[in-house]
């Protein structure tokens, strides 16, 4: 009978936990997960840990491009501008410092997220006043004004050769001088958490509401009342004001900042980072910066044909999975707890045997072509996968051609299997596998 008497507040706060953790879990295992991961073996070396930091000034950057194009549909190939003047304004502020400027060093990316904010919002009066194809030639044109105009005052960018500065020489914060590549690791992954933690907020609030409001039916927001110029100009400065962050970031990682930081390609890689990773979702930022920088970053050291790979991904990216690698993770929510899904994973590891043939094959030709095309003077003699192989004989030829065919071949028959294995995880599922795609993507 005294159960029954229990008063509300002796159990009120059960519900209230579970519900914080449910909703900061993810984040308080990100948190564990990247303290941890400089000091698995691996990546606990100079190489490993730079290669970290490079992912996470990636992950900011892709977050910030998603916020225009995931977010609000706005496709930019302009929005390296605000990475770089970010990076040149924090460079300038080490330089400072250098010469004596008491400011810590681990609040530099402030000042270059100042700077993308206010040429977010200078050249965002301009940009934003159109959207869809008028918005992304209008920033192809500023980003190309930008980069000439960096050329050219070479005083403020360094030219060709940029600027430098020192990132141990200034007042050391609680002891930490940045001498260690550990050391800005842990002050590039703060920034990051923060950065990303208020982009995800941001998404939340009724402004980023209205941007996919915008982005699916604009004519509709301006009918309720919303003006959509003024919410594309909001998202557009605060997106350039994280750009310029992860700019300043940069700047304390590499110690240099060039015009590179404001041309084209630079542009051109976050949208394959964000497309890549699948623009619907949030992490799907975070999944492609992640990808794209190891191509970058690792790949290149195994093949000088790594950027022919990287335009092969793309292409099958837009091809088979256009919602990218988040989109296919997600599509397999909901049949993941179904007992069907071990013969999905049976299915998936048969047809990886001949996919696996068929890559092989392609690679083996792609590199014999490249090498053959690019460095002729090296001769016909080459090594890949640690084998010696002479391309002037038939013989790799006929076995990656065969390992085509075949592969081909036996993968086409694996199909109906994948199919039908597929098809019993659905409908196990039941009436909620549509929502493996339909999740709040956004």
């Amino acid at each position: 009978m005294k159960a029954s008497g229990a008063s509300p507040s002796s159990v009120a706060p059960v519900p209230v936990r579970a519900g914080w953790f449910r909703d900061h879990g993810w984040w308080l295992a990100a948190i564990a997960l990247l303290l941890v991961l400089p000091h698995i073996p691996g990546l606990n070396s100079n190489f490993g840990r730079s290669l970290l930091s490079q992912m996470a000034i990636a992950t900011v950057f892709a977050l910030s491009y998603n916020l225009l194009l995931g977010q609000t549909g706005l496709l930019s190939f302009g929005h390296a501008v605000y990475f770089g003047l970010g990076g040149f304004a924090a460079i300038h502020v080490m330089r400072a410092i250098n010469a004596g400027l008491g400011l810590p060093m681990p609040l530099v990316p402030l000042a270059g997220a100042a700077s993308g904010l206010f040429f977010g919002m200078l050249f965002g009066s301009l940009t934003t006043r159109r959207a869809g194809v008028v918005f992304a030639l209008i920033s192809l044109g500023v980003g190309e004004l930008v980069f000439a105009a960096s050329g050219m005052l070479q005083g403020w960018s360094g030219g060709e050769g940029g600027l430098t500065a020192n990132r141990a020489a200034g007042p050391h914060l609680f002891g930490l001088d940045f001498a260690s590549q550990l050391q800005v690791y842990y002050i590039i992954v703060f920034w990051t958490l923060v950065a990303a933690w208020l982009m995800y907020a941001f998404t939340r609030t009724p402004v980023g509401r209205m941007c996919n409001a915008i982005r699916d039916n604009p004519e509709r927001v301006a009918f309720v009342g919303y003006d959509p110029q003024r919410v594309r100009f909001i998202v557009f400065a605060i997106a350039a004001m994280f750009a310029g962050l992860a700019g300043g970031l940069h700047a304390i990682n590499y110690e240099i900042v060039a015009i590179d930081a404001v041309g084209a390609a630079r542009s051109g890689i976050v949208l394959l980072m964000v497309y890549i990773g699948g623009e619907a979702y949030f992490v799907g930022a975070i999944l492609g910066a992640i990808t794209i920088t190891w191509l970058q970053v690792s790949l290149s050291d195994y093949t000088t044909a790594w950027q022919l790979y990287l335009g092969l991904f793309f292409i099958a990216i837009v091809l088979f999975a256009p919602g990218g690698l988040a989109g296919l993770i997600m599509m397999h929510g909901p049949i993941v707890r179904t007992r069907a899904f071990r013969s999905v994973i049976k299915a998936y590891a048969l047809a990886a045997i001949p996919a696996l043939s068929m890559l092989l094959a392609a690679i083996v030709l792609l590199e014999i072509n490249y090498r053959l095309s690019t460095q002729p003077e090296s001769g016909s003699s080459m090594k890949l996968f640690w084998v010696g192989i002479d391309t002037a004989t038939p013989w790799p030829w006929l076995v990656a051609g065969v390992l085509a065919v075949g592969g081909f071949y036996a993968f086409r028959k694996t199909w109906p299997y994948v199919g039908a294995a597929w098809q019993r995880a659905c409908d196990e599922a039941g009436p909620h596998h549509d929502a493996g795609g339909a999740g709040d993507a956004r």
